[in-house]
């Protein structure tokens, strides 16, 4: 259950989330191959699910408040969210958000990225490219002190000036042991405003970015979230510590 309370985590809580959060990495560099035209959003959440348990997890989104499988798949006008299906085949110049969250020992990996099928379109290329470099300027945002509302302004700023819009209706959260906690952490807001920082804090920044309106609209799944009006939406995501002087990204492929 999500309470208001921010919990800030001790060294060894840290600890596993930086092994959860490597294991996720891990999974989306698996996954990344298979990303082609004629793979199917289905076949993606089946590897996803054999290379989890053959590591030892869960599958976090797995049966979490009656979602059907194991991962997100979230193609083109998908916002977030979106359920793995058979009937889903991946086109060349499509782009697909892969969400993955591995629970290790209990605590929880939450990572995300947005590739492109095939060949895309610069205009495509462009969002895909914008979304990451918001991600990226949110993180570097945090440090103690600093103010949760300062990450949404780099974020919202960046994404706005681009031409492009930000979601309100879903933000990053707080986890740990529990899969979504305190505090919300909004991709949109002004500078100065919100919960302050704290080391030991940690959460997901995950922006959603779309071509067109940030308005959404629930499918009838009850799960999926797609753009009023059917543009384009990306998005990319990591979870973070806030350090003693600054911020670690938890969720960073380890470099070979």
């Amino acid at each position: 259950m999500k309470t208001d309370l921010i919990v800030i985590l001790s060294q060894r809580e840290i600890e596993k989330m930086r092994q959860a959060g490597r294991l996720a990495a891990k999974l989306l560099q698996h996954l990344e191959p298979m990303v082609k035209p004629g793979v199917t959003t289905l076949e993606l959440n089946d590897e996803a699910e054999r290379w989890t348990q053959a590591h030892g997890a869960k599958s976090a989104p797995l049966n979490y408040k009656g979602f059907p499988k194991s991962i997100c798949t979230s193609v083109n006008e998908v916002i977030c969210h979106g359920i793995p299906n058979a009937k889903q085949i991946l086109r060349d110049g499509d782009i697909i958000n892969i969400d993955v969250t591995p629970i290790v020992e209990g605590y929880h990996g939450d990572t995300s990225k947005t590739f492109i099928v095939g060949n895309a379109a610069p205009k495509v290329k462009k969002l895909v490219e914008v979304t990451q470099e918001c991600l990226n300027l949110g993180i570097a945002e945090v440090k103690p002190g600093a103010k949760i509302g300062d990450i949404g302004a780099a974020i919202q700023e960046y994404a706005e000036a681009q031409g492009f819009s930000v979601v309100r209706d879903f933000v990053g959260h707080g986890i740990s042991n529990i899969f979504h906690t305190a505090p919300d952490v909004p991709h949109y807001g002004t500078r100065g405003k919100g919960k302050r920082l704290r080391p030991g804090m940690v959460f997901t920044i995950e922006p959603m970015i779309n071509e067109g309106t940030y308005e959404v609209e629930m499918l009838a799944d009850g799960w999926t979230a797609v753009t009023r009006d059917r543009k384009l939406s990306a998005q990319f995501e990591h979870t973070i510590v806030v350090t003693d002087d600054g911020v670690e990204v938890l969720t960073l492929p380890e470099l070979e």
